[in-house]
C-alpha cells in the first residue's frame, strides 16, 4: 500500500505543479495583451513634438474661401485637428506621388478632420476627388505658432536652401539660336536709291 500511496502524492504534486504554470502562463499572456493594447493607445494620443516623424491618413479638400485662421485657402494649406496639430503646425509630408511631397502649413479646421488626418486642400475639385484617402509619412517642423517649436536649425536651413536656389543662374533654352536682329539700311543707302 505504501508504494500506491506514494505514487498518488507524485501524481497529485505534478498537477499541482502543472496547473501552477498554466495559470501563469495565462496571467502573463493577459498582462502583455493589455499592455500592447495600453502602448498603442499611449502611442495614438501622444502629442507630436518638432522633429516627429508620424504614419498620417491625409485626404483632399476644394471648396471654400477663408481658413479657420482668417488666411484665404491656396496650394500649401492643410487642415489638421487642432488637438494633435494647432494651427501654424508647419509639416512636410511624404506620399507615393510626389507632386503632394513638401512643406505644408496647418492652417485650418474641420468637423471631418480628428486624430491623425491632415486635409490638404487642391484648387481642382477634380484631383481632390482622386487624391481620395491614402496613408503618408509627416514631419513635424514647427508645432503651432511658436518659431520657438521649431526644429532646431530647420528655419536656417530652409532659409539658406531657398537663398541658394534664386542665386542659380537660369540655364539657357535648349534649341537653335535666336536669328541675329536684322540692321536696318543707313539713310545714306537710302537717298542714294531714290
Amino acid at each position: 500500500m505504501k508504494i500506491a500511496d506514494s505514487n498518488w502524492r507524485k501524481a497529485f504534486a505534478t498537477l499541482l505543479v502543472v496547473a501552477g504554470f498554466v495559470l501563469l502562463y495565462q496571467i502573463t499572456a493577459r498582462d502583455s495583451r493589455t499592455s500592447a493594447n495600453e502602448a498603442s493607445l499611449v502611442e495614438a494620443t501622444i502629442l507630436p513634438q518638432a522633429g516627429s516623424r508620424l504614419q498620417f491618413t491625409a485626404t483632399a479638400y476644394c471648396k471654400g474661401e477663408t481658413t479657420a485662421s482668417g488666411v484665404g485657402v491656396r496650394t500649401g494649406v492643410a487642415a489638421a485637428d487642432p488637438a494633435v496639430l494647432p494651427v501654424g503646425s508647419v509639416v512636410r509630408l511624404e506620399t507615393p506621388n510626389p507632386r503632394y511631397n513638401g512643406v505644408w502649413t496647418v492652417m485650418d479646421t474641420g468637423p471631418a478632420v480628428r486624430g491623425r488626418t491632415v486635409d490638404l486642400y487642391l484648387w481642382s475639385c477634380k484631383e481632390a476627388l482622386v487624391f481620395g484617402r491614402r496613408p503618408i509619412r509627416l514631419t513635424v517642423l514647427r508645432l503651432g505658432w511658436n518659431p520657438q517649436n521649431s526644429i532646431p536649425g530647420m528655419v536656417d536651413s530652409l532659409f539658406r536652401k531657398r537663398q541658394a536656389d534664386t542665386k542659380r543662374p537660369v540655364a539657357p533654352a535648349a534649341g537653335p539660336a535666336p536669328p541675329a536682329p536684322a540692321t536696318l539700311p543707313s539713310s545714306d543707302a537710302t537717298r542714294q536709291d531714290g
